[in-house]
């Protein structure tokens, strides 16, 4: 089998496999695959697909494997290999073995085109794809179906080695047998094609090169391949695997379909749903956990309700049994949430790696000046997360604290401080009251600033809104008191200084 030089990222140590009572618990070590095609970005179906076949193979103790389907050479490019691979490191799904390039195995492809050639199960075809058109188009006029009329396997022996001779092109064309092919999928049951709507296919091109399925097929017998887990939208191809399988004489692998993925409006999942590539979500401040936990959910269920879980929560209760058959929906609000869920569950020496960066290129802070108040930011960013749905999130909210100029948000200037005058009239009284406050503590603040809502027969929040707003600009934030902390006396007494300016 040809690999190419590409190593395996370094792998974080296997879950160990589980009892696995289960009924789908293979027989020997399972290996599966991920085989996309370098045509594109890693989209959220694609990282799916292998999540899918990473979790069964860590759950059973098996190996996950990476080909990359590059034989479409006008289409393939090394910028969306390089995308997909980059893809699959930020999920972690790590690979086992060096990649494998289909195109580097096209030699392989020929002799097992070559092998059922000599044994009877494909024929020379030397018909044109102008001739085929032709007809093909003849059936469309007449209201039917184009399928191949065989004329080639009718040509005498004798032509045939006429026509070789004379170095007329040919393709490889399968000869379908009678019957029935099926097999029981681990998503749908029991799925059978009947053979005679199958047509004879074309396995080896006019210029040698394999088509998708003898490329698969061949591809995935040299790799010992047990269980195909993809898309639905392959289950029409895999009838015609099947007999590649039988032809070349090789074990039958499991064949796993998973449902399409579609948007709220149930439409298959597009980029007019917004955003379908994986490394779009990382921009945006997903994180990995929660991108593998909300993929873990489009046709999977643990059972029990369950939805928040880690990854080795996931491959513990990964099994085939909970695999669903109907459509998955791509619901962006409930990815966001997750998110939400994993940001509080993270821990804070995990998160802050990837807050540090995005704090930066927002030109809030540098990494030495983060550096410099390391108690203070670990604590700041334990503050905001609570909070937060992204990575992106925590940075607009980390703002205030990182500005010494801050903005006022119109909505919170028009709810807050709709009545000026008053307004500030309450942030001079706040303001006098907190610099009479000796120590700086939630314990200190606290019963000053209620002690003076009740002096003025007011309700805390009455005090604490105006206040809110004069201190981050914004009307949601932490608690009062955890704000006047994480700011510390001057900046907060600055703040308020500002807001009366800005009022008056």
């Amino acid at each position: 089998m040809s690999v190419a030089a590409a190593a395996a990222p370094s792998a974080a140590p296997r879950t160990a496999p589980s009892p696995a009572p289960d009924r789908y618990a293979p027989a020997g070590r399972p290996r599966l695959r991920f085989a996309p095609s370098p045509t594109g970005y890693l989209h959220v179906g694609g990282a799916r697909t292998a999540l899918f076949n990473w979790l069964y193979a860590r759950h059973f103790g098996g190996d996950f494997l990476l080909r990359v389907e590059d034989t479409d050479k006008a289409r393939s490019n090394e910028a969306s290999t390089r995308a997909i691979f980059e893809g699959l490191e930020w999920l972690g799904l790590t690979w086992d073995e060096p990649v494998v390039y289909q195109g580097a195995n096209v030699a392989r492809h020929a002799d097992d085109g070559a092998r059922m050639l000599a044994a009877g199960a494909v024929y020379r075809c030397f018909c044109t794809a102008e001739e085929l058109d032709e007809r093909r188009a003849a059936a469309h006029a007449r209201h039917e179906t184009f399928t191949y009329d065989r004329r080639c396997d009718r040509l005498a022996p004798a032509e045939i080695a006429r026509l070789v001779a004379a170095g007329t092109p040919y393709a490889l064309r399968f000869r379908v047998p009678e019957g029935t092919t099926g097999w029981n999928d681990l998503v749908h049951g029991e799925i059978a094609f009947p053979n005679k709507d199958i047509d004879d296919f074309v396995v080896l091109r006019s210029d040698g090169t394999p088509v998708y399925n003898m490329a698969v097929v061949s591809d995935d017998i040299a790799m010992r391949i047990t269980l195909v887990m993809r898309g639905d939208d392959h289950i029409s191809n895999t009838p015609k695997q099947i007999l590649l399988y039988h032809a070349l004489g090789a074990p039958l692998p499991e064949f796993a379909h998973l449902p399409m993925i579609h948007g709220t409006d149930g439409k298959k999942l597009s980029k007019r749903h917004g955003a379908t590539a994986v490394a779009d979500y990382q921009n945006q401040g997903i994180l990995p956990t929660a991108m593998l936990n909300f993929l873990a959910l489009l046709g999977w269920s643990p059972g029990g309700d369950r939805e928040i879980m880690t990854v080795p929560e996931m491959v513990k209760l990964f099994s085939p049994d909970g695999l669903l058959r109907k459509a998955a929906i791509f619901d962006l609000q409930k990815l966001e949430w997750m998110n939400g869920q994993h940001l509080s569950l993270i821990a804070l020496d995990d998160l802050l790696p990837r807050v540090v960066p995005a704090l930066v290129a927002a030109g809030l802070a540098t990494t030495e000046s983060l550096a410099a108040r390391p108690d203070w930011f670990r604590a700041l960013i334990d503050l905001l997360r609570v909070r937060a749905r992204t990575v992106l999130d925590i940075v607009r909210q980390a703002e205030p604290y990182l500005r010494d100029v801050i903005g006022y948000d119109p909505e919170a200037v028009a709810k807050q401080w709709k009545d000026r005058e008053g307004a500030a009239s309450l942030l001079a009284l706040t303001r006098t009251k907190l610099a009479g406050v000796t120590e700086w503590t939630t314990a200190a603040l606290e019963p000053a600033l209620r002690e003076l809502a009740e002096s003025r027969g007011l309700t805390a929040g009455k005090i604490f809104q105006p206040l809110r707003v004069a201190l981050t600009g914004l009307t949601v934030s932490p608690g009062i008191f955890d704000v006047l902390v994480m700011l510390g006396r001057d900046r907060s007494l600055a703040r308020i200084d500002a807001a009366l300016a800005y009022l008056r």
